[in-house]
């Protein structure tokens, strides 16, 4: 009963990134490029904004997930960079591809923490509303570094980056328990709902199939980091540490995840190579149909 949740909630989003690789001719390079743009400026900030802001936040939760969800984040960034000798000789490149061993999937977040009977759907905002300003940062971070930026234009970029100002804007209208004005919230949410499955088609259209069949050191890394190196760590920590049960289950749930659909969205507005990073984030998530279902078993054996 564990495994199809998750799976039904996978399915459509592998439906969606076959469809981009059915329709990649219908549009030129610069169309797809186009909507890269429009997602990178306006419809995943629309996303993060409304995903922390329209659920109130509990205070006492964030002080104790908070530092948690940092800490598997770092993880994520400190052990995906065994890849680099392995991946492309130029670090933007490499970059776009690194940020996937940490950044994560919010919309199946949310699918999946259905089938942890220990948590729910506000603890999951709470993770999400901790983890996506930081898992941004670092992501932004790299890639303006990678650009070869000086510090001070990396500063720019990575204040300025859309990610970061909707996250941040959104944690703190959770915080404040102030609600957004009917008027404005109803836009954005359906800008909102655009967000993933364009990004989910822009990822079929983009990544290199011929290699999907077949993980490279490279991308055997980023996965093995991403799917097994931050659950098991994070449920090792936490059953040694005595955590409470619900932050466990959470907090292992959460760093299960698969990579976030947008990784290339965000490579490809950096000028990374984006076919390298849609690849990744395909082989990523296709793992996760395996992985994801058996932690959830984990969880609820051992906590």
């Amino acid at each position: 009963m564990i495994f199809w949740p998750i799976l039904a909630g996978l399915i459509p989003s592998f439906l969606l990134v076959g469809l981009g690789g059915l329709v990649r001719r219908r549009l030129s390079e610069n169309a797809w490029t186009g909507l890269d743009k429009l997602n990178f400026e306006i419809l995943f900030p629309a996303l993060l904004f409304t995903a922390a802001a329209s659920r109130p936040m509990d205070v006492s939760r964030v002080v104790v997930i908070g530092p948690a969800v940092w800490a598997i984040l770092t993880l994520g960034l400190v052990a995906g960079y065994a890849a680099r000798r392995f991946g492309p000789e130029r670090f933007l490149d490499f970059a776009g591809a690194w940020q996937t061993a940490w950044r994560f999937n919010t919309a199946m977040g949310f699918v999946a923490v259905a089938a942890v009977s220990r948590a729910d759907a506000a603890m999951m905002a709470v993770v999400a509303g901790m983890a996506v300003p930081v898992a941004n940062i670092f992501a932004v971070t790299v890639l303006s570094r990678g650009g070869n930026l000086g510090l001070w234009a990396t500063v720019q970029k990575v204040a300025l980056n859309p990610f970061l100002l909707a996250s941040v804007g959104g944690v703190i209208v959770g915080l404040s328990s102030l609600s957004v004005p009917v008027l404005i919230l109803a836009p954005l949410q359906l800008l909102a709902q655009a967000a993933i499955p364009i990004a989910l088609i822009s990822v079929g259209a983009t990544m290199d199939w011929r290699a999907l069949a077949r993980l490279t050191p490279f991308s055997g890394i980023l996965a093995g980091v991403k799917l097994l190196l931050l659950p098991a760590a994070t449920l090792a920590g936490c059953l040694m540490l005595g955590a409470d049960p619900a932050i466990t289950s959470i907090l292992t749930m959460f760093a299960a995840l698969p990579t976030a659909s947008a990784a290339h969205v965000l490579a490809a507005g950096f000028g990374a190579d984006r076919m390298l990073s849609a690849t990744v984030v395909a082989q990523i998530t296709l793992l996760s149909a395996l992985t994801l279902p058996l932690w959830i078993v984990a969880i609820e054996a051992l906590v």
